[in-house]
């Protein structure tokens, strides 16, 4: 071959070659379309799933599983009520729920049942509780108890549980928006609702024994009373928005009442308290998790 053919050669190739390289980047372009265009089909499809991620976190009930033991947590709506001593509680209520007060609170979950001895024992590998029964609440636990197992518990499921609020529980055990402005939880009649009875052989009864409230919410009257967050305190007549308390105290809330106690104290607003160090084997908890 001479230069000349040499030369040309070299031109063609030159041509031949940039065509090509051409060719490459209209692919790449049009792959890159594809690409862009297949994702925003996915985004698209995505969308549904994504609306319904949201909505299920934020549905009636959330299921929860620990080691074979399940439990429900019930969604109670955001609203606003009167807390304390309210009409229906008539001449039984206390210098202690007084002045009844306007509280506003966020939306929050609650436990469907009072901790079980099966979910306890699963988290925390022990029974404390004197009276025995997988599906009876546990009892004989301290405020500080609590507090462990809340965070073993927390760490096992991903999610941030805790007791809930003294207001949050009185407002569940209202069955919030729902309420029917009843003396106990989900009725005027303790029978229905609240499992006790003074001359039992065993103070505690296996959990959803007796009518759910309004919200779907078992035990709020009556079976082993339950650990608040809240320190004891003084009600003030001011409107409050997601109280948490007294700051300080000596000792934190319980409520609900226990089957050996008089039906008085299984009332939505009767309050009663501890020391976070004491246990008694009346008194249990009820786990509450934010919205």
């Amino acid at each position: 071959m001479n230069y000349k053919n040499l030369i040309y050669a070299a031109v063609v190739m030159s041509f031949v070659s940039c065509g090509a390289k051409k060719e490459v980047v209209k692919e790449s372009e049009t792959s890159e379309k594809e690409r862009v265009s297949r994702v925003d089909d996915n985004a698209s499809k995505r969308t549904p799933i994504q609306t319904e991620t949201t909505v299920k976190e934020k549905k009636q009930k959330l299921v929860f599983s620990v080691k074979g033991v399940a439990f429900e947590m019930v969604r109670v709506p955001g609203g606003t009520f009167t807390m304390g001593a309210t009409s229906e509680q008539g001449k039984f209520a206390d210098a202690t729920e007084k002045p009844a007060h306007k509280v506003t609170l966020d939306g929050y979950y609650m436990g469907q049942t009072e901790v079980t001895q099966e979910l306890w024992n699963a988290v925390m590998g022990n029974n404390p509780s004197k009276y025995k029964g997988e599906s009876f609440p546990v009892e004989s636990v301290s405020w500080d108890m609590c507090q462990t197992f809340l965070k073993r518990l927390s760490v096992m499921t991903g999610k941030s549980f805790r007791l809930p609020t003294e207001a949050e529980w009185e407002f569940a055990a209202r069955a919030g928006k729902s309420s029917g402005n009843y003396m106990y939880s989900g009725s005027n009649n303790w029978m229905d609702v609240a499992t006790r009875d003074k001359y039992a052989t065993s103070p505690t009864y296996k959990v959803a024994s007796k009518k759910a409230n309004e919200l779907g919410i078992y035990d709020m009257s009556g079976n082993v009373s339950e650990w608040c967050e809240d320190w004891y305190g003084d009600y003030t007549s001011a409107p409050q928005t997601n109280p948490k308390g007294a700051q300080r105290g000596e000792a934190r809330v319980y409520r609900g009442g226990s089957a050996t106690m008089p039906e008085t104290y299984c009332r939505v607003s009767a309050r009663d308290g501890g020391k976070p160090e004491s246990w008694f084997y009346t008194v249990g908890l009820r786990l509450a998790l934010s919205e």
